[in-house]
């Protein structure tokens, strides 16, 4: 008998006001990456070297800015909790980067969610154990289009405010100046570890008061100057 493999489809992402795609290749995360957050998971937000997990590329949703999407509840957890980032797209790979490599390499921003199974999670690190099974799994990667970076552009990211609001209640608010280690400060670290290459994308990290949402809830998550995503939880 004949073997049939399935092909995984690629993820695309839109680029905003351009014909052209973003092919999603690996996904690298950045945990806890904003004091205040590090402190709420309790850990000292003291400025240690960042650290990295990462994320399946078919995790990501793309999320249009003008509609809102739709994630399902995932199995296995009873926690299941939103993260919003500022997203990195990276356009030109290398490793052990230097600072300006590293803002050279950045194609475009965009805006997501890091969506968490947190009581796995938890009993993974509890056990010394990775973290894939609480944070890489279907549909945990909600993500806008891509603004592509100018310099006036990385200038205002470096600075914008981000937040996230569940049926119209603040529940996340902060700025990106508030991150521990800056976009390409990240980009540096991690090229030390992995050679980076164009494809790859950056969840730079989620300020404090991380929660759970439910069936029937609409996230609404934020980064200045890169618009906004909806996305409702279903069944």
């Amino acid at each position: 008998m004949k073997n049939i493999v399935a092909e995984q489809s690629r993820v695309y992402l839109p680029i905003v006001e351009s014909d052209q795609v973003f092919p999603v290749g690996r996904v690298y995360c950045v945990g806890r990456n904003y004091a205040a957050h590090s402190k709420e998971m309790g850990d000292d937000p003291e400025r240690d070297p960042p650290f990295f997990f990462a994320k399946d590329a078919s995790c990501v949703v793309p999320a249009a800015f003008s509609e809102v999407i739709c994630v399902s509840y995932p199995m296995a957890t009873s926690q299941f909790e939103y993260e919003v980032e500022l997203i990195v797209a990276i356009g030109e790979g290398g490793r052990n980067l230097t600072m300006e490599q590293a803002g050279a390499s950045i194609l475009g921003y965009a805006v997501g969610l890091d969506m968490t199974r947190r009581d796995l999670q938890t009993q993974a690190k509890k056990k010394g154990r990775p973290w894939e099974v609480g944070k890489s799994f279907d549909e945990s990667a909600p993500i806008s289009s891509i603004y592509l970076k100018t310099d006036q552009l990385a200038s205002k990211v470096s600075e914008a405010e981000i937040g996230l609001k569940v049926n119209g209640d603040l529940k996340q608010i902060s700025h990106v100046s508030n991150l521990t280690w800056s976009i390409e400060e990240v980009i540096c670290k991690l090229s030390e570890v992995f050679e980076l290459r164009p494809g790859d994308l950056i969840m730079t990290g989620t300020p404090e008061n991380v929660g759970a949402v439910v069936v029937g809830d609409e996230m609404q998550a934020w980064v200045e100057h890169l618009g906004e995503i909806r996305v409702r939880v279903t069944d």
